[in-house]
């Protein structure tokens, strides 16, 4: 008895130093000294050597809820979809569903269906409750728009409204256009991404001129000190190849054509579309595909005699620096 009285007193000194030494509540049992072990499913935590309960009545965070597969698990969370840039209020204000119909799949009566109208009214007009809100609503879907006609992924948007909400931060946007603060966003975006897209393709999907355009993104540019390399022409080179639909084999001898061409100094002062495509149709004559310089001029959105020239000049890089 005086043993047992003795480990236990020996028990609770041990708990009270790991109390002082800031370790919360013990790891031990004050019984026998095992390991403690955590029944989450009765809400106890219970010595594994004894079965001693040390606490009981403890708090699950989890949910109310039990699934028995991930179907079951999705069904029932409530978990919201996570926050993003891409939204003006990022996602956390709440969305009434534009279906007229109650929680059990019924049509709601005239009468609710008015109030229901009267609540999404007010809903939108609490969403967008000043000129900021309104102005970044607006710049976010037309880089939301335009990133979809373009193509680029979700990577790509998220880094173009960070740009704009930063641009709106810093007080960038008097004096210029809502479209073309956005579209120039979404280019250096594009850029930054390794995904970039020539300024006659964003002027194609923009609601703003080119010249503006190329204004307004050196503005944003400097002023957010943005680093932005110079646009590489391999990354045009399987998107080209995509849309012709050639096989890889292109690409391929296109890339090597373009190494070559940087070696020899050709690509310096160079469009890097008009490099890309004259790339793509070399390197198709080169593997024996049939392809002509219209087809790739409509692809690459850059003039026949540009694909001729640098097709040209990369034939004659790519003689001098093979050996003899």
């Amino acid at each position: 008895m005086t043993d047992t009285r003795t480990r236990r007193h020996a028990n609770e000194q041990e708990n009270d130093r790991e109390r002082e030494r800031g370790e919360g509540e013990a790891v031990v049992c004050p019984e026998c000294g095992g390991g403690l072990v955590a029944d989450a499913e009765h809400g106890e935590t219970v010595c594994s050597e004894c079965g001693l309960v040390v606490e009981e009545n403890e708090i699950d965070p989890g949910p109310e809820w039990r699934a028995f597969d991930a179907s079951e698990k999705d069904e029932k969370s409530r978990v919201g979809a996570p926050t993003t840039n891409m939204m003006h209020d990022k996602g956390l204000s709440t969305n009434i569903g534009w279906q007229d119909k109650d929680a059990y799949g019924n049509s709601l009566s005239s009468r609710q269906r008015e109030k229901m109208q009267r609540l999404r009214t007010w809903n939108e007009r609490f969403r967008t409750r000043d000129s900021k809100e309104r102005n970044l609503k607006q710049a976010l879907g037309e880089i939301d728009r335009m990133a979809s006609a373009l193509g680029l992924p979700e990577n790509v948007r998220e880094t173009a409204s960070v740009i704009y909400r930063r641009a709106l931060d810093e007080n960038l946007l008097p004096g210029r256009s809502i479209e073309g603060v956005a579209t120039s966003a979404l280019y250096a975006a594009a850029r930054q991404a390794g995904t970039p897209r020539s300024l006659d393709e964003i002027a194609a999907v923009s609601r703003v001129e080119k010249d503006e355009i190329a204004r307004t993104y050196r503005y944003v540019v400097r002023e957010l000190s943005l680093e932005i390399q110079p646009a590489d022409p391999e990354s045009y080179v399987p998107r080209f190849v995509s849309d012709l639909d050639l096989p890889d084999e292109v690409e391929r001898r296109a890339r090597e054509l373009l190494d070559t061409a940087k070696r020899q100094g050709v690509h310096s002062g160079k469009s890097p579309v008009g490099l890309a495509a004259a790339a793509v149709y070399a390197a198709s004559l080169l593997a024996n595909e049939k392809v002509t310089q219209s087809a790739v001029s409509e692809v690459a959105n850059i003039s026949e005699v540009t694909i001729r020239n640098r097709y040209h000049e990369l034939l004659e890089a790519e003689e001098e620096f093979a050996p003899p």
